[in-house]
């Protein structure tokens, strides 16, 4: 049991997150690669690359955090994530730069939030070792797409 001076909130599920983890870098480095293949501008077609790169290494070191803690991850993503990968996959042109920058500002600053919590307050060290270290790239790739969404304003 958890001491009384510890806040609910605080307390972070390792597993829980070494699963959600998984599957939104899977997630996202099947989005990148959609972003490289069908964004309309070259500036989106890089940034999807960079986050299919960075995401499919994220994705396998904490597979491989997974396994280790006996952590079930599906090979495949959840119907959740396959939808919106869909969406996404139904527009073209600016249309679909537009939405894949505004998902990626939304995703990213959730996924920043989650890593943080679990950097501050998960209990497995090797855990909490690995979102602060996957982090900076979440807040760069964060940044980028605000970059890419305020470019894409001034282009309508």
């Amino acid at each position: 049991m958890a001491p009384m001076d510890t806040p609910m909130q605080t307390r972070v599920d390792d597993k829980k997150f070494l699963k959600d983890a998984a599957m939104g870098s899977m997630a996202e480095a099947q989005l990148g690669k959609l972003a490289a293949e069908k964004a309309s501008s070259d500036s989106v077609k890089q940034y999807g690359q960079k986050l299919a790169s960075d995401h499919e290494k994220a994705a396998e070191e904490l597979k491989q955090l997974a396994a280790k803690e006996n952590v079930q991850i599906p090979d495949s993503l959840d119907s959740k994530h396959q939808s919106k990968i869909e969406k996404l996959g139904k527009l073209s042109g600016p249309e679909f730069d537009r939405a894949f920058v505004k998902d990626q500002m939304k995703d990213h600053q959730k996924d920043i939030d989650s890593y943080k919590a679990e950097a501050q307050y998960g209990t497995n060290p090797e855990v909490k070792m690995v979102a602060a270290k996957q982090l900076p790239a979440l807040e760069q790739h964060l940044a980028t797409a605000k970059d890419l969404s305020k470019q894409k304003a001034g282009m309508k």
